[in-house]
């Protein structure tokens, strides 16, 4: 199957449909944003003008389905109708196509294609109008009159009609999907299979659309199976709604909650086919195969499946006899049962998917019990099958699904027996419209008793269903006397005379009736429940839907799903079954425990897959289970891990080959699962393992977690620390009084990040300016965790797919509500933290939540087990580890402890820097991962646990980082731009400047060199720019002369052109740079190592890192600097016409000025010459090749003079602002106040440019 046509099908047709829909009713005067009234009136026409200025003419039939489409609108909104009339038209288009591919419709003439193979021409036009569809005498002449024209607008004209009468006669056999003729729809149709951007001609063209065998019922996939019916009808359903699912997605994204026109769209994915035929047959299936084992106790449960094809059934585990017993007991209940007694329904059916393989799985069992096929496919239909759900359109697809399955096995089915067959299938009703006045013309043949009986429960129904979309299926429906209720509604009294109170009565007695069939599927009781439920956790609820659940569901309302799975246990009988699809957060996370208890207790699993993430691509994870209603104490279930790790996306197709491999069962009585802290359906769980609950106190009764600071707006009072002044961030502080009398505004903040253990991610600040004041006064009037505010302690992540990672932080942090941690004593907070790294930590942490994030709750709920021999050697190791951590972490310059570049090694040459800064990483990843291995082993010991774990460390989980020559070499240049900027120095470790009073730092140097010489210094080459008299900025030093010390750049600003035209141009201070660290003898040699680590263009070393400059080094920093870049790039645009950088921290009202007079216009010129040159040359060389290069050069020097013209026009506007930045701002705040400058076009909309390069 093409899923990748059908997709493209599917979302390019909703697109054509919905502008071909908007575009019919603006040629009836309708648009969204009003619906004209007619300017002209007679007896039986109406005259509207369109959105296009013209005038359109309706006939009586057309005028009120006009009526009926304003009311609509009025009802429900221009664009909800719009998308209601596009999908129907959809649905029924995929719904002629699959019948006539398959030679379903009544008169077996293609309606959209041609038997023939190559002809365009579809066979309804051809043999027209000798077809049998009811044609009068006048449409049979229209119809000839129109063939005979041949124009392109009669030849659709022909096929409009055509295909209308062909929907108005299925609607005798399918009306569920084909309305009655007076839909007003079809005033919004338009279809044309001549024109190749129609619907038609994409769904049928053999090249682009979707292949007729994806349609073929008789299609096979290669185990065997048919595709063509479930396959294509609930992937087309899926893919349509794609663009509406991604804007849905998008507004929640701008806290825009979603409606309950959106809810289908946003909620629903299609189930992979073979997980479906697990639940179907492993609960429909279960239930006959217990009959026959009641029937006869011998019968063999694994050969009846196996007989029956139900490849997927899960035969029961081998139980205790007590156990055996109570299910033989149980299993008398259906000892009688018959075919038609089984009672099954998916309240949340979709597309169709569960219903068909209930039907397939059902057909199995009559033919089992002897009945016909043909007879069979009717029986299951009346008796057995039920759906529900929430969205019409979805409806309308398993209603056709449900009605083509059953024509697959009876070629008389449509037809019925008794009539036309009434699958229980229906789209939810609101009782919003429906008039309650007309409730007294009902019922006047009932007795009073019954009358009365039914006014109340219709009243109740009506009360129940308002708004009953935003709610669906999880709708709680108080038991009804039924055959009352239906008598009721098909008692609609008969009178003489109409009143004016009675005018509209019929049309609520149709929806009475959709209302009771609805009400009923969900009021009563089922032998089978099976559903994929509906996505979407509480956050994008609206508000009427999470009161809702609040009130109902209390103990699953955090997610729909969750909630119909509550619903659906409540909707099987008393020995009933419910499957279904899942979120696994159920099992784990504590929100759900008294759901979980209640389950525990009160009901059985059965069985379980348990898939983790991929069934629906890289997901939330997943889990199917069937579990009963009754109860057996001891029960043991059998449970299927179908994945390879925990956080791993493995495909579809992977996860049924582990299925049928077996690998990875478990076998357990869910009665252990109360054992566990919060009840956790942890299945894997060894004996072992849950004995250690039993016999070791947790985590909290040491070292509680505790949970940190919430800010209410982390853009306002976070920082990177970098992007704020150094000298007001108070590090190291000791306490919360210090920190008052510190004065300082800013402090380091644990706020988890990255997977890493043992030390780091000490990345963010927070403003805490007396006590956090400014956290107060926005409406944080208390401080979670407060008591332990810069106290020694161990923090992690919440976030942790597969592992879990805490490390040691240092006195002097206030921690997060995402850094949470933990403050064991001092004697046991190396230990603790050597657990916490520990196989045997995650192993206790998977078992109360293997999902995304984990909560303090499972942290607690760990086992402490505290071996005294031991204490001092786990206490050393994990000391090492600290300080390899750390040793590594301050290697990098967005550690505040940085100190210098690690390839600044006492050596001639970066090369043998290099190796030696390698082997010193080998030396600590090693040394680290031996660590890490033998305080699991430790560990494991200690706690009994060597069949349940090992003790090795793979190399990914090691967090301390290798050395990447790609990498480093880029950092060692971000080391060289921080020492020209001031940020560092070669003359003095660690951070130099990063704001407050520049001079206080440096010192000016203003003399020429010259000068200098005369005072008999030697300057033997070593000067720093290139031009005698270039001032410069210097760290004093004792001893040492100004010109020996390392030169920083005295303007703050840092050309990059793509040719050297400045003194202070970056790759010769680069060069320099290089230069003074290695020597002037290695120069070209360490060039050479550096372009080739590089990897830019280039024909020389000093090109390639020019190009780096130009091209890649602000994508590194932006990457380094997490998008809160410290150098700034000014930038004309893609001609690299002018680039500049400045350092932030180094910035002035006089910055951008600088930048423009000093830099852009000298830029201008030196281009301008360049390209007075090329042209010279171009005049007057000889040499082809040299009058070609000159011409490129020209063409780039005039784009580069362009973009500099308009970037000069855009910085101008700025440097006479004179604008100030605060660093306490940070730099998203900053960097806007220079983007976005309007610049004036003649004739033509303001252009903006950014001054600044684009932060992505």
């Amino acid at each position: 199957m093409n899923k990748n046509a059908i997709k493209k099908f599917a979302i390019e047709a909703r697109k054509k449909l919905i502008a071909s829909v908007t575009d019919k009713a603006g040629m009836l005067g309708i648009t969204e944003q009003a619906c004209s009234e007619p300017i002209m009136k007679g007896s039986d026409f109406e005259v509207y003008q369109t959105a296009a200025g013209t005038e359109a003419t309706l006939n009586r039939t057309q005028c009120e389905q006009r009526r009926r489409l304003v009311s609509q609108i009025e009802s429900r909104g221009f664009e909800a109708v719009v998308e209601e009339v596009a999908y129907t038209w959809f649905n029924r288009i995929c719904a002629i196509r699959f019948m006539e591919v398959n030679d379903y419709l009544p008169n077996r003439v293609r309606v959209l294609s041609s038997e023939k193979e190559g002809k365009l021409e579809p066979d309804l036009v051809t043999q027209a109008p000798d077809v049998d569809l009811d044609l009068t005498a006048q449409e049979k002449e229209e119809i000839i009159n129109w063939k005979l024209s041949g124009t392109s607008e009669d030849t659709d004209k022909l096929y409009c009609k055509l295909f209308l009468k062909q929907c108005h006669q299925l609607h005798d056999i399918l009306p569920g999907l084909f309305e009655a003729d007076s839909d007003y729809m079809e005033l919004l149709f338009g279809i044309s299979y001549t024109n190749k951007d129609d619907v038609i001609y994409m769904l049928v063209n053999p090249e682009t659309g979707i292949l007729e065998v994806d349609f073929n019922v008789s299609t096979l996939d290669e185990d065997g199976n048919p595709t063509g019916q479930v396959e294509i009808i609930g992937w087309l359903y899926q893919y349509y709604n794609t663009e509406l699912k991604d804007d849905t997605f998008a507004k929640l994204k701008k806290n825009i909650k979603i409606t309950k026109e959106r809810i289908p769209a946003a909620t629903q994915l299609f189930t992979p086919d073979w997980i479906v035929r697990y639940m179907v047959e492993n609960s429909v299936g279960r239930i006959w195969i217990e009959h026959l084992r009641a029937v006869d106790p011998s019968t063999d449960e694994k050969a009846t499946a196996e007989n029956f094809g139900w490849k997927y059934y899960l035969p029961e585990a081998k139980q205790e006899e007590l156990v055996n017993a109570k299910l033989a007991e149980i299993r008398t209940t259906y000892k009688d049962l018959k075919p038609t007694d089984i009672t099954c329904i998916d309240p949340c059916m979709g597309s169709g998917h569960i219903l068909i393989a209930m039907f397939d799985v059902l057909m199995d069992i009559y033919e089992s019990a002897g009945y016909d096929k043909r007879e069979a496919a009717i029986e299951i239909v009346e008796h057995n099958i039920h759906g529900l759900d929430i969205d019409q359109r979805a409806y309308q697809l398993a209603y056709f699904a449900v009605m083509m399955k059953g024509r697959g096995y009876n070629r008389r089915f449509l037809r019925g027996r008794d009539g036309k067959p009434e699958p229980k299938v229906y789209a939810i009703a609101e009782s919003n419209e429906i008039n309650r006045n007309h409730l007294q013309f009902f019922g006047a043949h009932l007795s009073e008793m019954e009358r009365n009986l039914a006014v109340m429960q219709i009243e109740g129904l009506l009360d129940t269903f308002q708004d009953a979309k935003e709610y669906g299926s999880i709708l709680n429906v108080e038991e009804c006397d039924w055959n009352v209720l239906e008598k009721f509604v098909d008692d609609l009294g008969a009178t003489g005379q109409i009143t004016f109170e009675r005018v509209g009565s019929e049309e609520t007695q149709e929806s009475l009736r959709k209302l009771v069939r609805v009400a009923k599927n969900l009021g009563q009781k089922y032998d089978v429940v099976v559903t994929n439920p509906p996505y979407m956790g509480s956050s994008g609820m609206n508000g009427k839907l999470n009161s809702y659940l609040k009130k109902n569901y209390p103990d699953t309302r955090f997610d729909l799903s969750t909630v119909v799975m509550e619903k659906s246990l409540s909707m099987c009988s008393e020995v009933g079954v419910m499957s279904m699809i899942n979120i696994p957060s159920w099992m784990f996370i504590s929100s759900y425990e008294r759901f979980r208890k209640s389950i525990l207790t009160q009901n059985m699993i059965s069985n379980m897959l348990h898939f983790a993430r991929g069934v629906f691509g890289s997901d939330f994870g997943t889990t199917g289970f069937v579990i009963s209603k009754n109860r057996i104490i001891n029960y043991k279930a059998i449970y299927r891990q179908l994945f390879k790790t925990q956080g791993t996306v493995d495909s579809v197709e992977e996860k049924e080959k582990m299925f049928f491999e077996g690998e990875k069962t478990f076998v357990k009585s869910q009665n252990k699962f109360l054992q566990i802290p919060g009840t956790t359906i942890a299945y894997w769980i060894s004996d072992n393992e849950l004995s250690l609950y039993e016999t070791t106190d947790l985590l909290e009764k040491i070292s509680p977690p505790r949970t940190g600071m919430m800010t209410t707006d982390n853009n306002k009072f976070l920082r990177y620390w970098f992007e704020v002044r150094t000298d007001i961030i108070g590090f190291s502080i000791p306490s919360i009084e210090t920190s008052v009398e510190s004065k300082k505004q800013w402090f380091p903040y644990n706020k988890g990040g990255d997977f890493r253990r043992w030390y780091g991610n000490r990345d963010y600040i927070v403003n805490w300016r007396n006590q956090g004041q400014d956290i107060y006064n926005a409406g944080m009037t208390s401080f979670r965790g407060k008591d332990f505010y810069f106290k020694e302690g161990i923090t992690w992540s919440i976030f942790g797919f597969n592992n879990f990672a805490a490390r040691y932080t240092p006195q002097g942090s206030v921690f997060d509500i995402g850094g949470t941690s933990t403050f064991p004593p001092r004697n046991l907070r190396l230990y603790v933290l050597a657990l916490l790294n520990s196989k045997i930590a995650f192993e206790f942490i998977s078992v109360v939540n293997p999902t995304v994030n984990i909560q303090n709750g499972d942290i607690k709920r760990i086992p402490l087990r505290i071996d005294e021999q031991k204490h001092c050697v786990i206490d050393k190791r994990c000391q090492e580890c600290i300080s390899s951590s750390k040793s590594e972490w301050d290697s990098f310059e967005t550690s505040w402890d940085f100190l210098y570049h690690p390839l600044l090694h006492k050596s001639s040459t970066i090369a043998e820097a290099f190796e030696q800064w390698q082997a010193e990483c080998d030396d600590r990843f090693n040394q680290l991962k031996s660590n890490e291995e033998e305080i699991n082993r430790i560990f494991i010991d200690i706690y009994g646990l060597p069949n349940e774990l090992t003790s090795e460390v793979e190399d990914k989980d090691i967090t301390v980082r290798k050395a990447d020559l790609y990498r480093d070499i880029r950092s060692f240049i971000s080391y060289a731009v921080g020492c020209m900027f001031g940020r560092y120095s070669l003359d003095k470790e660690g951070l130099i400047y990063a704001g407050g009073e520049w001079k206080d730092t440096f010192q000016y140097y203003g003399g020429t060199f010259g000068d200098v010489a005369s005072a008999n210094v030697k300057l033997d080459g070593s000067n720093t720019f290139k031009e005698l008299g270039t001032p410069f900025y210097y760290l004093p030093v004792e001893g040492k002369n100004p010109l020996d010390c390392w030169k920083v750049d005295a303007d703050n600003v840092i050309p990059i052109t793509d040719e050297e035209y400045f003194s202070d141009d970056i790759v010769g201070r680069f060069v320099e740079f290089v230069r003074t660290v290695y020597g002037a003898d290695t120069l070209e040699e360490n060039l050479t190592f550096i372009a080739n680590a590089l990897g830019n263009k280039g024909d020389t070393s000093r090109e390639v890192i020019r190009n780096y400059f130009l091209k890649d080094f602000y994508a590194d920093h932006l990457k380094v600097y997490q998008k809160r870049p410290i150098y700034w790039l000014f930038d004309s645009g893609k001609q690299n016409g002018f680039k500049a950088l400045i350092y932030m921290h180094r910035y002035d009202a006089d910055t951008v000025g600088r930048v423009r007079t000093d830099y852009l216009h000298r830029a201008q010129k030196y281009v301008e010459t360049a390209m007075q040159s090329a042209q010279y040359t171009i005049e007057n060389a000889t040499s082809s090749s040299e009058k070609s290069k000159a011409t490129k050069a020209v063409t780039k020097y005039t784009k580069q003079l362009a973009e500099m013209k308009l970037y000069d026009e855009a910085i101008a506007h700025i440097a006479n602002k004179r604008i100030e930045i605060d660093l306490d701002d940070g730099v998203k705040v900053n960097y806007e106040k220079f983007q976005g400058v309007e610049v004036a076009q003649e004739g033509k909309k303001a252009l903006k440019i950014d001054l600044l390069a684009t932060i992505k």
